[in-house]
C-alpha cells in the first residue's frame, strides 16, 4: 500500500516543517522528489537527508510568487506525477488591523504561489497521462479562527482552487484534494513564540496545543502520511475533497 515507486513528485515549501515532512516520506515510498523552497540551502539539506536514507531527490530554489520562476523550474523537472502545493505563510490581525502590504503578502505567497504551480504543474500532469494534486489548506478555511482575516481569506481561497481543478480536470485523469491541519508543531510554531512569547514559550506552548480537543498538536509527519495516501494510487478515487487533520478542532469545540 501507498507505493510510490516510479513517481516523480514536486513538493513546494518543503525545505522545512509540514513539506519537508512529505517529501522525505514520499521519497522513503519510492518517489523521485523536487524539493522546492525559496531558500535554496534549506531544499538542499532535505535532499541531502533523502539521499542519505537511500531516496532520490532534487533541490530547485524557487519563489512561488513569480510565475517565470515557476514555470522555469517545472520545465527543469518535466512531466510529473504528484504536485503538493505546500508553501504558504501566515499572519495574524484583523479586517481592521491587517496592513495592506500584509494582506497582499499572505495572497500573493497562499494563493498566487497555488495557482502559480497549478499553471506551470498542470501541463506536465496531463503530459503523463494524468496525475494527483494536493493542495495545503486550513482549517481556517472552515471556521472562524481569531485574528487570521488574511490567511483564511487565503486558505477560504486554496479549498476553493481545488474544486475548481478537480472539475476540470476529470477528463486529465488529474485528481485533486487538498488537506486542512489544524495546528501543527512546526518552526514556525517555536518562532512565533520565541518572538512574542519570550520566557513563556513552554505556557503558550502548551495553551495553544490545548485548543486542539484531542490535546495537542499535529506532528508533520502525520499530516504527511495523509498526503501520502492521497497521492497514492489508493486514493484513486478521491477527488475534489477537502481533509481535515485536526485534532477535532472543527467539529468537537465546546
Amino acid at each position: 500500500m501507498f507505493d510510490l515507486n516510479g513517481k516523480r513528485a514536486v513538493v513546494t515549501g518543503a525545505g522545512s516543517g509540514i513539506g519537508r515532512a512529505i517529501a522525505t516520506l514520499f521519497a522513503a515510498q519510492g518517489a523521485h522528489v523536487a524539493v522546492l523552497d525559496i531558500g535554496e540551502a534549506a531544499a538542499r539539506e532535505v535532499v541531502e537527508e533523502i539521499r542519505g536514507a537511500g531516496g532520490q531527490a532534487t533541490a530547485h530554489a524557487c519563489n512561488v510568487t513569480r510565475q517565470a520562476d515557476v514555470i522555469a523550474t517545472f520545465d527543469a523537472i518535466g512531466p510529473i506525477d504528484i504536485l503538493v502545493n505546500n508553501a504558504g505563510i501566515a499572519h495574524i490581525g484583523k479586517a481592521d488591523t491587517t496592513a495592506e502590504a500584509d494582506f497582499d503578502r499572505v495572497i500573493d505567497v497562499n494563493v498566487k504561489g497555488v495557482y502559480n504551480c497549478l499553471h506551470a504543474g498542470i501541463p506536465g500532469l496531463r503530459a503523463n497521462g494524468g496525475g494527483v494534486i494536493v493542495n495545503m489548506a486550513s482549517v481556517a478555511a472552515w471556521v472562524g479562527v481569531s485574528e487570521r482575516f488574511a490567511y483564511s481569506t487565503a486558505k477560504g481561497a486554496v479549498m476553493a482552487m481545488t474544486l475548481s481543478v478537480a472539475k476540470d480536470c476529470l477528463a486529465d485523469r488529474i485528481r485533486c484534494n487538498s488537506i486542512s491541519p489544524g495546528r501543527v508543531h512546526t518552526p514556525f510554531v517555536d518562532g512565533f513564540l520565541a518572538k512574542n512569547y519570550a520566557g513563556r514559550e513552554a505556557e503558550m506552548f502548551e495553551k495553544l496545543s490545548k485548543t486542539q480537543p484531542i490535546g495537542r498538536m499535529a506532528r508533520p509527519d502525520e499530516v504527511a502520511k495523509l498526503a501520502l495516501y492521497l497521492c497514492s494510487d489508493d486514493a484513486a478515487f478521491i477527488t475534489g475533497t477537502d481533509y481535515p487533520i485536526d485534532g477535532g478542532f472543527i467539529t468537537l469545540q465546546g
